[in-house]
């Protein structure tokens, strides 16, 4: 094991771990989405886990391609800016889209509980209808997000290929892929679990049926940051 391949690892290990840690979209939108769903933490973590891998893996993909065609990385950073623009608009569009039916959802709560006859009936229906629709968002939501980070560029992984197939070989651009998506990873979980963690203490963070209009409008707010650098 040469000391430049080592060097290579080390360097996809902190560049993965600083990239995933400076982007807050990597790990608000597992946050919000958790505490508005009601998500375990074994849930919240598996959720995570996938969406970093889709997420190196995305990148990880178009750069293999590019190195395969003589190293075009101009070409392969061009591919990933624009996946980067098609993420952004869908966490934009989904934030947007999830913010009003939490609104929606809070706003039938809210009739529902001040109705002024069939009291007992119409909060079951209300009931039944809130479970039904959470239900359906536990399912779509977490597939949501993997699509969301399948397309979002890991942008420093595609440079970080060019030295190790340019040096190293196969073996070597195989070390960096998975020492970068293991720290992007690690990163990610351990980011989101802290912060989930953290959250759990602060009441005043409880809204009860605002909970979806909130996480929609975190959802909204990154994909902003990540468009428009907000």
């Amino acid at each position: 094991m040469t000391s430049e391949f080592v060097a290579l690892c080390l360097t996809a290990v902190f560049v993965g771990a600083v990239h995933t840690a400076a982007g807050p979209d990597h790990s608000i939108p597992f946050v919000a989405m958790s505490r508005a769903g009601g998500w375990s933490a074994a849930k919240t973590f598996w959720v995570t886990v996938a969406c970093g891998l889709g997420h190196v893996a995305g990148s990880a993909v178009l750069g293999l391609v590019g190195l395969s065609l003589g190293g075009m990385v101009l070409g392969v950073e061009s591919w990933d800016s624009l996946r980067g623009d098609i993420a952004a608009w869908m966490l934009i569009a989904f934030g947007l889209a999830y913010l009003a039916w939490g609104l929606h959802r809070a706003t039938r709560s809210d009739a529902a509980t001040h109705a002024h006859s069939h009291v007992v009936l119409q909060q079951e229906h209300a009931d039944a209808w809130t479970r039904g629709h959470a239900s359906a968002a536990g399912v779509w939501t977490p597939g949501m997000l993997f699509l969301i980070f399948v397309f979002g560029p890991s942008e420093p992984l595609v440079p970080l290929l060019m030295v190790p197939a340019a040096r190293c070989g196969p073996g070597a651009v195989a070390a960096v892929v998975a020492t970068f998506a293991l720290a992007t990873v690690v990163t990610m979980t351990l980011s989101v679990m802290l912060i989930r963690y953290g959250v759990s203490f602060v009441p005043q963070l409880r809204l009860g049926r605002f909970d979806h209009a909130v996480a929609g409008l975190a959802l909204l707010a990154c994909g902003a940051l990540v468009k428009f650098g907000l």
